[in-house]
């Protein structure tokens, strides 16, 4: 795509960044939408909306057309998370979040994975095109399962056990306004927006630039890039096992185990890999310190949500949507900032350096995030009591 349409790195780093921009300016909005009419709507109208601007994609013929119209997709994508967050909220209690979270995750991982394994056969036989229009019929068929199968809660949906409606009963609440000058004054919601920024920065390297390193940095031919599956497959275990690990340990340890010591833990790790990638002299053995470094940061990623719907409360969508927002303002800056640093310096081993940074600034900020401390309590939006 990039030789079709003669983009060079700053050029591309503005083709990801101006999705950024409009995915992290809706992420609030449509969060909020999602608590009050609830997820069931609002992710059918995104997918559908993501299905028709992937297949406007693969009839681009320019930069700016390309521009357009990747800010338009990222303003009708945005939300997404959030409102799958909504939907967790509503039909998982506290502690099994974590493992929700984490099998949610590890099918986008999945996805990630085979991609690859689709989208190289049909650029090859039918052209770099042919694959976003495969991709926008498959996303028409996902909206109209999941309208026809989903419901907001349990208590709309035929079959759910008693056990399951008792233990989720008090879920869904009455909506209320989110809280936002509340949440605006909280140094909890703001920790949490900065470890997702920081986190995000360097993960959005492996949606932005990661193919693109592999050829020009460590010589990879198009047909070696099969083994770029490889960070999802790691990213994948690192989420479910991520679950599994917070939603033990909140209930062994408490929430801020279960979320906090996760978090820094793993983006911890992730800084050490990050740091050796550049001094690692080998094709394979760079790959494979690059996937650890991406499964680490999925590893924490269902504790990231899982914490949002902690301190959220029945505002899940509206604090997922803003550390959401913080997520996407890193992957905006870092697609930009990548493009740039390998222009100025001549190097695809600089970048690196603020990746590494960051990652440990959101360690440190895992340690400072409480998830004890809702934003509001139900109580309190009922009596107007702050």
């Amino acid at each position: 795509m990039q030789e079709a349409l003669h983009l060079g790195p700053v050029s591309w780093g503005w083709v990801t960044g101006i999705f950024t921009i409009a995915y992290a300016a809706f992420e609030i909005p449509s969060g909020a939408l999602g608590d009050r009419i609830g997820p069931r709507r609002v992710l059918t109208r995104i997918v559908l909306w993501w299905s028709a601007f992937t297949s406007l994609t693969g009839m681009v013929t320019g930069f700016y057309p390309l521009l357009l119209i990747r800010f338009l997709f990222g303003a009708g994508e945005a939300g997404a998370f959030p409102n799958a967050s909504v939907a967790v909220s509503r039909w998982f209690p506290v502690q099994e979040r974590g493992r929700a979270f984490g099998i949610w995750l590890m099918a986008s991982q999945v996805g990630g994975a085979i991609a690859p394994l689709l989208v190289l056969p049909i650029q090859a036989h039918y052209g770099w095109r042919a694959s976003f229009y495969v991709f926008g019929i498959l996303g028409v068929g996902w909206s109209a399962v999941w309208y026809w199968w989903f419901r907001d809660s349990p208590a709309e949906k035929l079959g759910v056990s008693q056990a399951e409606l008792d233990e989720t009963r008090d879920l869904t609440r009455v909506h209320h306004a989110p809280p936002w000058k509340i949440a605006v004054c909280s140094a909890n919601l703001w920790a949490v927006m900065g470890a997702a920024f920081s986190c995000v920065y360097t993960f959005s390297f492996f949606q932005s630039w990661f193919h693109t390193y592999l050829v020009k940095a460590r010589g990879y031919s198009e047909s070696d890039l099969l083994l770029s599956s490889l960070p999802y497959v790691v990213g994948a275990f690192g989420n479910y096992s991520g679950g599994l690990a917070s939603s033990a340990l909140v209930k062994r340890l408490g929430l801020k185990p279960g979320r906090c010591w996760i978090g820094a833990a793993a983006l911890g790790i992730a800084a050490l890999c990050t740091i050796a990638v550049p001094f690692i002299g080998h094709w394979l053995g760079a790959l494979v310190l690059l996937s650890i470094v991406y499964g680490a940061i999925c590893f924490q990623q269902p504790s990231m949500f899982a914490v949002c719907l902690d301190i959220g409360g029945e505002h899940a969508g509206a604090a997922t949507g803003a550390m959401n927002t913080a997520a996407q303002a890193g992957s905006f800056v870092s697609s930009l900032a990548f493009g740039y640093l390998v222009e100025r310096y001549g190097s695809y081993n600089v970048p690196f350096i603020p990746m590494a940074a960051l990652l440990l600034f959101g360690a440190w900020l895992w340690l400072k995030i409480d998830p004890t401390r809702v934003l509001i309590a139900p109580t309190q939006a009922t009596t107007g009591k702050v």
